[in-house]
């Protein structure tokens, strides 16, 4: 079982950054290829970004390629999402996924994923 909480949403002025944070509970961080997906009002949960077990590869969907970066840090077992050049499109609640690792090389499908935060809002102001 793994408990992740995500924190850092908040409201922001289009144009603005917001840093989310993704800590999880269990110590084989490494076993587990981490995603961040979102969802707004009335939306399907959609993939945003997402990286593989060791940090060396990474994927963005096409609507935040060069505006989000995802990292994570396994040694404190966490995972952020720079978010850069904020759009009021942005706006909705973000959550942390995590999938055990299979090297399958697919990561944005929801049934992927096994365990799942609680979500952080992400308000953006036009």
């Amino acid at each position: 079982q793994v408990q992740l909480v995500e924190s850092g949403g908040g409201l922001v002025q289009a144009g603005g950054s917001l840093r989310l944070s993704c800590t999880a509970s269990r110590r084989a961080f490494t076993s587990y290829d981490m995603g961040w997906f979102r969802q707004a009002p009335g939306k399907e949960r959609e993939f945003v970004a997402a990286i593989n077990w060791s940090g060396e590869s990474t994927y963005n969907d096409d609507s935040v390629k060069g505006r989000f970066t995802i990292s994570r840090d396994n040694a404190k077992s966490t995972v952020d999402l720079q978010m850069n050049s904020l759009k009021p499109d942005d706006t909705a609640v973000y959550y942390c996924a995590a999938k055990a690792t299979d090297f399958s090389g697919s990561y944005s499908l929801r049934r992927e994923y096994d365990y799942w935060g609680q979500g952080t809002q992400v308000t953006v102001s036009s």
